[in-house]
């Protein structure tokens, strides 16, 4: 008896979405107590609230299980960290836009867009009132420590840690050539770059919603290489400064392309 309750784990940790609202919630909670974040409470309770219901009549609509809240939840805690907008009704615009597609932008059987990407992208281009603030998690140690340790738990729950990798490390590798062996600049400009909490939350935990991403391991490398050599593009070319934002966006219609060329199991959340 003893040993069957060590291979059965915890209800808790058969679900790695419960990892993503758990570590999702103590980032926001941290970013108001300690990096001071001038951060309205209306202003999440309006996300939590849109995206709960939201969610709720799509649900009813489409037949999908309840747990699928977590997923909702999800997006709404990712929307608060990085998602801004001065009026409510811009943040309630963005929250049904990212809720909604899931329901209506779909391919085999799955949303195509993960929905914080596609809501956030969506109300910045039909509203001057939207915006993503990189900056605000600022670029110490403590922050690469919590969201990268965190981040590497749930992507390890989730079996998406090879999109993360092969991101982040051919990112790592294009802006090495272009700032340490073309520029001849310092690695402190390179590092700079790198210990930016927005850019591991983004590695972490929009990149690899393991709905949105390719089916097969293969593909995801290729996908999410793709992603990072447009990042570099509109990052150093375009001096866009959420590059990695726009260009998942861009680079996220190419799923259809790959699970058509490679198939392979599609992923399914449990009820955990």
């Amino acid at each position: 008896m003893f040993r069957l309750i060590l291979k059965e784990p915890p209800v808790f940790l058969r679900d790695a979405r419960n990892f993503q609202i758990l570590f999702l919630s103590t980032f926001l909670l941290f970013g108001i107590w300690n990096l001071g974040w001038e951060t309205d409470i209306l202003k999440i309770g309006v996300i939590l609230a849109t995206g709960l219901a939201v969610q709720s009549i799509g649900i009813m609509w489409s037949g999908a299980p309840w747990h699928s809240l977590k997923s909702a939840l999800i997006t709404c805690l990712g929307l608060s960290l990085l998602f801004k907008a001065n009026s409510y009704s811009t943040i309630a615009l963005c929250v049904f836009l990212a809720i909604a597609g899931k329901f209506i932008i779909r391919f085999n059987g799955k949303h195509l867009y993960n929905p914080a990407n596609f809501g956030i992208v969506l109300t910045i281009l039909l509203t001057g009132d939207a915006w993503i603030s990189p900056g605000q998690w600022g670029s110490s140690a403590v922050i690469l420590f919590l969201v990268g340790s965190a981040g590497l738990m749930v992507v390890l729950r989730a079996g998406r840690l090879d999109t993360s990798i092969a991101f982040l490390g051919t990112l790592f590798f294009l802006e090495f050539c272009r700032t340490i062996v073309y520029q001849g600049w310092d690695y402190d400009f390179l590092m700079h770059k790198f210990t930016n909490g927005s850019l591991l939350l983004f590695t972490f935990f929009m990149i690899t919603d393991p709905v949105t991403t390719p089916n097969h391991p293969i593909s995801r490398l290729l996908w999410a290489s793709m992603i990072a050599v447009l990042t570099f593009f509109l990052g150093n070319w375009e001096q866009i400064h959420t590059a990695p934002v726009w260009a998942l966006f861009f680079i996220t219609p190419f799923t259809i392309l790959f699970d058509k060329l490679l198939v392979a199991k599609k992923f399914q959340w449990i009820n955990a």
